[in-house]
C-alpha cells in the first residue's frame, strides 16, 4: 500500500512536472514589449511595425511596439538596458545607436556594447542627397563647383546633430573639399517644408524618406550613398561615382538587455529572419526602399562594431559635438 502511494505520488508529480517544463521552454508565453527609440510614423517605426506585426502572427503572441523617442534614442536604450533580461523587453533602435558612444562619451547613461545585445539587423538603406527642384546645381559635380565658389554660403539640413544625415554632410564636405553649412531641425516636417520651398535647398535623407517627396515632384534626388543601383530610384547615381568610397547607411535593428539567455536571442534571430522572407513583408519593405538581408547574431554584432568605429572616426574628423 505504501509502495502504491509512493508510485501514485511519482506519477502525479511527473504529470505536474511536464506542463511546467513545457512552459519554461515555450517562448513567448506572454506579450513582448518592443521599445522603439523613434517617433510614430517615421521610417524606424514603420519598419518596426512591419516586422513585429508579422512576428506576432507567426509566433502566436503579441509583440507590442511602444514608442519612446528622445535624446537621440538614448531614452529608449537606457530603459531597455535596465529591463529584466528575460526576452520580454526588446529595443528597436537605428543608426544613432552606433553614433551615440562617440557623440556622448562618458555622458551616455549605459554601455552600448556591454548592456545591449544584438539580435537582428532589420533594415539597411543608403542615405540620399535631395535638392529643391529650382536649385541651380543640378548634379553632384555642379554642386561641388558651386560650393567651392561659395564657401560657407550653401545650406543643407538634417534632423539632428550627429545623425547619419549630418555625418553624411560632413563626409561630403571632407571628401569634396567644400564647406556646406549644417542646418539642424528638431523634426522632419519643418525640414521638408523648407526643402520643398527652397529655404534650405539641400537635405540628406534616406531612401524611404526620399520617395514620398520625389514622387510628389517636391524635390529631386541628386545621389544615393550606396554602392549599387537602387530600383526605386531609377537613374539616380551613387555618390561614390563622384567621390570614390563614399558610403553611408541608415539601419534599424533589434537588441536585448545583457543577460538575456542566448537561446532566446537565437530563437528571435531565426524567427525574424523567417519573417523577412515572407512575400508580404518583402513587398512592403521593397516599396519603402528598405533593404533587408539574412543575418546571424554574430554578423549583426560585427556590423555594429564596424558602424561604431566609422562614426567614432567621423565624429573626431568633423569635430561633431553636442553642446
Amino acid at each position: 500500500m505504501a509502495g502504491f502511494r509512493m508510485a501514485r505520488r511519482a506519477v502525479f508529480g511527473g504529470v505536474l512536472a511536464l506542463p511546467l517544463a513545457a512552459r519554461a521552454q515555450r517562448y513567448p508565453a506572454q506579450t513582448v514589449r518592443v521599445v522603439n527609440a523613434y517617433s510614430a510614423g517615421g521610417t524606424a517605426d514603420v519598419v518596426c511595425r512591419i516586422f513585429f506585426n508579422a512576428l506576432s502572427q507567426k509566433m502566436g503572441q503579441n509583440f507590442t511596439v511602444e514608442n519612446r523617442p528622445g535624446a537621440a534614442g538614448t531614452l529608449a536604450a537606457q530603459a531597455v538596458a535596465r529591463a529584466p533580461a528575460d526576452g520580454y523587453t526588446l529595443l528597436y533602435d537605428a543608426t544613432a545607436h552606433s553614433v551615440n558612444p562617440s557623440l556622448f562619451g562618458t555622458k551616455l547613461p549605459y554601455d552600448t556594447r556591454r548592456e545591449l545585445l544584438p539580435v537582428f539587423l532589420a533594415m539597411l538603406t543608403p542615405n540620399t542627397l535631395m535638392r529643391w527642384p529650382q536649385f541651380e546645381a543640378k548634379t553632384i559635380p555642379e554642386l561641388i563647383a558651386l560650393a567651392k565658389a561659395n564657401p560657407g554660403k550653401l545650406d543643407c539640413s538634417s534632423t539632428g546633430i550627429g545623425t547619419v544625415q549630418h555625418v553624411s554632410l560632413e563626409l561630403f564636405n571632407l571628401m569634396a573639399g567644400v564647406k556646406i553649412n549644417h542646418i539642424v531641425y528638431k523634426e522632419i516636417a519643418a525640414s521638408r517644408n523648407d526643402l520643398t520651398t527652397g529655404r534650405v535647398p539641400l537635405q540628406f535623407s534616406n531612401v524611404p524618406g526620399t520617395l514620398p517627396v520625389t514622387q510628389a515632384n517636391q524635390a529631386i534626388c541628386m545621389a544615393h550613398c550606396g554602392p549599387q543601383p537602387i530600383a526605386v530610384l531609377p537613374g539616380v547615381p551613387a555618390m561614390a561615382s563622384f567621390l570614390p568610397g563614399f558610403e553611408t547607411w541608415e539601419w534599424n535593428g533589434v537588441f536585448a538587455p545583457a543577460g538575456t539567455p542566448d537561446p532566446l536571442i537565437r530563437q528571435l534571430n531565426t524567427e525574424l529572419n523567417a519573417v523577412a522572407k515572407e512575400p508580404a513583408v518583402l513587398d512592403r519593405l521593397s516599396q519603402l526602399g528598405a533593404l533587408t538581408r539574412p543575418n546571424t547574431v554574430e554578423e549583426f554584432a560585427a556590423f555594429r562594431e564596424q558602424q561604431i568605429a566609422f562614426f567614432a572616426d567621423m565624429v573626431k574628423r568633423a569635430d561633431i559635438r553636442i553642446d
